[in-house]
């Protein structure tokens, strides 16, 4: 009995042993693989942690931020542990690329039309070394308004108001004393009186002819144009030298356009300018600017660019909208490196750019400042910051640069680290 019991446990020990072995062979190599494979992605892969209030915190391990010991997250894997990435560059998957559309283009030269259009808006206005004011030569009250319309035409010579002048009267009485007394000297004087009142010669040798003074008197226009703006009312009493009309002759004319300091390197006096005019489709009229105004608006940040016209059928009307096309020259050598407006951000100081970087597995980019030249429309000349064969972005460069102000890199916004 005690033979086969103890034959009994040894079978059982057997039976133990051979259960762990094969055990052994089937899980302890399995887990040796899979250490191995942790070990392998722990070593081909670097998590980075930063944490959400102060993005500047960057570390390859989890724990807490030592600013505000808030928990801190996982921001991204940096890919192969064995690249070499700027730590200045922002990484971003091909997925959040795709997502963002980001377009990327490599740089290039460019041999660009040595001519830029610039586009202008204005109104037409009326030639101020034509604008006149119609005065009273004498003084006196008005009787009678004869043009009494803002926007009505006169010409010179005509008849635009009727004036009753006690002081008229007196002078015409001392000519007929003068003319009495057979004196030349005092004579002359008293006709010279009245020409400074500007009566005319007839006038004033009717009045000797008829010897009948009168304190009526017409005054008559001095210049041809269009009524613009109306100084009296009939009865009021006015001076000698008092404003009667304003008076606009618009047989010539200005265009005057508003152009941006930016435009104003390309504008020079005797460019031609082409413009249109809203009221008048299909018909395009030229000149050439004659004055750019030395002062800037501070408001609008524009000058005037004044354009003379010539309106013998007064076609050109004051406050019409004009669109103006000016073609100017550029100075430029040869190829020149050009690139989309879409790919340059602003600082207000700085032109920046992000330039993907090579040979990264992650697409990785990079700010880049840049010193801008000639403005060709829908590009620029770039004068220095970027070579010829990079990659810069040329859509989405907004999204890049949000990312880098999130992880505290520099950006548009902050151009240190």
């Amino acid at each position: 009995m005690n033979v086969n019991k103890n034959f009994k446990y040894v079978l059982y020990g057997l039976i133990l042993a051979a259960g762990i072995f094969i055990g052994w062979l089937f899980f302890g190599n399995h887990s040796k693989n899979d250490q191995t494979t942790e070990h392998v992605h722990s070593e081909s892969e670097i998590t980075i942690w930063t944490c959400s209030m102060h993005p500047q915190i960057r570390q390859d391990h989890p724990g807490k931020c030592p600013i505000c010991a808030m928990d801190l997250i996982p921001v991204k894997t940096a890919g192969t542990a064995t690249a070499i990435i700027d730590p200045d560059a922002v990484m971003i998957s091909e997925e959040a690329v795709a997502l963002a559309n980001i377009q990327t283009t490599i740089v290039g030269e460019k041999i660009f039309s040595p001519l830029r259009e610039t586009r202008l808006y204005g109104t037409i206005q009326p030639n101020e070394r034509l604008l006149h004011s119609q005065v009273s030569h004498v003084s006196g009250r008005i009787e009678r308004l004869i043009v009494n319309t803002i926007g009505e035409s006169i010409r010179s010579g005509q008849a635009i108001a009727t004036i009753y002048s006690p002081d008229l009267l007196n002078a015409q009485q001392e000519l007929l004393e003068a003319k009495k007394l057979g004196q030349p000297a005092l004579l002359n004087a008293a006709r010279e009186k009245l020409r400074q009142w500007k009566l005319s010669d007839n006038q004033i040798a009717e009045i000797e002819r008829s010897n009948a003074p009168s304190p009526i008197i017409h005054i008559s226009a001095n210049v041809s144009g269009i009524i613009t703006a109306k100084r009296v009312e009939q009865g009021d009493y006015v001076g000698a030298g008092s404003p009667l009309f304003d008076v606009a002759d618009l047989s010539s004319v200005w265009a005057v356009f508003d152009a941006y300091e930016i435009d104003l390197p390309y504008l020079k006096v005797g460019n031609k300018v082409d413009y249109t005019l809203q009221s008048l489709p299909g018909k395009t009229f030229s000149g050439k600017i004659s004055f750019i105004d030395p002062i800037l608006d501070k408001n609008t940040r524009t000058a005037k660019i004044r354009v003379e016209a010539a309106n013998p059928k007064l076609e050109l009307k004051p406050e019409m909208y004009a669109n103006a096309i000016i073609k100017s020259s550029l100075q430029h050598q040869g190829n020149e490196i050009v690139i989309p407006k879409t790919a340059v951000l602003w600082t207000g100081k700085r032109s920046i750019v992000y330039v993907k970087q090579p040979n990264t597995d992650t697409p990785t980019f990079k700010l880049r400042e840049i010193e801008l030249g000639a403005d060709l429309g829908a590009e620029y000349v770039v004068l220095s910051g970027i070579s010829v064969g990079e990659e810069i972005v040329t859509n989405g460069a907004f999204t890049i640069d949000a990312s880098a102000q999130l992880e505290g890199k520099p950006s548009m916004m902050n151009s240190e680290k």
